[in-house]
């Protein structure tokens, strides 16, 4: 319960300039399956490390591998 107070504390902060209700959107898919999610964020960090790529570039292209599993949880 404290881990998901947390968490959208962090993504709403993170997302202010977003509107509430996609941030809601974002929070239910993640509180839906935060495993992929870690893996996401995982893989985006190890692209940004190798130095071969941007934030917004990296998170496309992994977002890109894991399409039809985001589609699922929508």
């Amino acid at each position: 319960m404290i881990k998901d107070f947390l968490m959208r504390k962090m993504i709403e902060r993170q997302m202010k300039d977003v509107p509430k209700e996609d941030q809601e959107k974002m929070i239910n898919m993640i509180t839906k399956n935060p495993e992929l999610f870690q893996k996401i964020a995982v893989e985006v960090k190890a692209k940004m490390d190798a130095g071969n790529t941007d934030q917004m570039k990296a998170t496309m292209e992994v977002m890109k591998k894991y399409e039809n599993d985001l589609k699922a949880i929508q």
